[in-house]
């Protein structure tokens, strides 16, 4: 879905934080420091091959408590964690499974899947690391006591995602209390997933991937509890806006930015307000933002 850019209008002063802004045409561009959660994109993506359990280890090795992955279901309905909807960039199934152009998700069995590098790639010591299941991912992020932004890759590829989704992480046990209420987030580009996820379980935390103009964003709080767009669609003011809203837990709508990688720009939407940053290079936005 693409992300649509918005701006704010109208002299309406906002408690956040603790903080009195000043109507938007008043306000500065940068609001009182606060030190925002910092979530590492597809585990800690710099320094390990993305969405695999190297990556999740290596966010927990820097002290990052929140990572994020992509989750798509294979062939035979197994749950796996993978980015794009083909395996070609971080995988060697071109190799592997020569003449099965593109090389989508969806096209392959969970079984073959688990047969390809997705870690050579990225680098020699990582040669043979594998595309994980949900199911192992989860094991990972729980034997490490982190915490989980999962998206739901492209569900208009895959009808019924969601119920699947959800039943794994309920025989998990990432559905009981602890967890909701702590642990995990639930996310996607497409409005009508997110929906399902709240209508299947209300009590779970979601996210909308995406900048909804400012007019929007109550039809969004019905149904969501964040608004997470990328850094570049982004300012005070956008986020002022969102933060004005109460999502659908009764909360102030959350701001969780995304994919800032330097040290400026960590900085900079730190001062927009934002309350999470995702990022490759988690350590370095932490740092920067403290």
């Amino acid at each position: 879905m693409p992300v649509r850019s918005a701006t704010t209008s109208g002299a309406v002063a906002v408690l956040l934080g603790g903080c009195v802004l000043l109507p938007a045409a008043q306000a500065p561009t940068a609001v009182a420091h606060h030190s925002p959660v910092i979530h590492a994109h597809r585990g800690a993506s710099a320094y390990a091959p993305e969405n695999t359990l190297a990556a999740v280890d290596a966010a927990d090795a820097l002290g990052i408590a929140w990572v994020e992955n992509d989750v798509q279901l294979t062939r035979d309905g197994v749950l796996v964690v993978m980015h794009d909807t083909t395996l070609a960039r971080t995988t060697d199934a071109e190799q592997v499974f020569p003449g099965r152009a593109p090389w989508a998700v969806k096209d392959f069995t969970a079984a073959e899947i688990a047969r390809l590098d997705a870690g050579g790639w990225f680098g020699a010591r990582y040669a043979g690391a594998r595309v994980p299941t949900l199911k192992q991912y989860l094991d990972r992020v729980e034997r490490n006591h982190q915490k989980l932004l999962l998206e739901i890759k492209s569900p208009e590829v895959y009808p019924g995602i969601e119920k699947e989704i959800l039943r794994v992480l309920s025989r998990e046990g990432w559905l009981d209390r602890e967890h909701v209420a702590h642990r995990l987030v639930v996310q996607s580009f497409g409005a009508e997933s997110v929906k399902v996820v709240h209508e299947r379980r209300p009590d779970v935390v979601t996210g909308f991937l995406g900048t909804p103009a400012v007019a929007d964003l109550p039809s969004y709080a019905a149904f969501t509890d964040q608004i997470n767009p990328a850094h570049t669609t982004i300012d005070a003011d956008y986020v002022a806006a969102v933060r004005r809203v109460k999502g659908a837990h009764g909360k102030r709508l959350r701001v969780n930015t995304w994919t800032v990688n330097d040290a400026a720009k960590a900085a900079e939407v730190a001062g927009f307000g934002v309350d999470g940053i995702i990022s490759n290079n988690p350590d370095v936005v932490r740092d920067a933002t403290r």
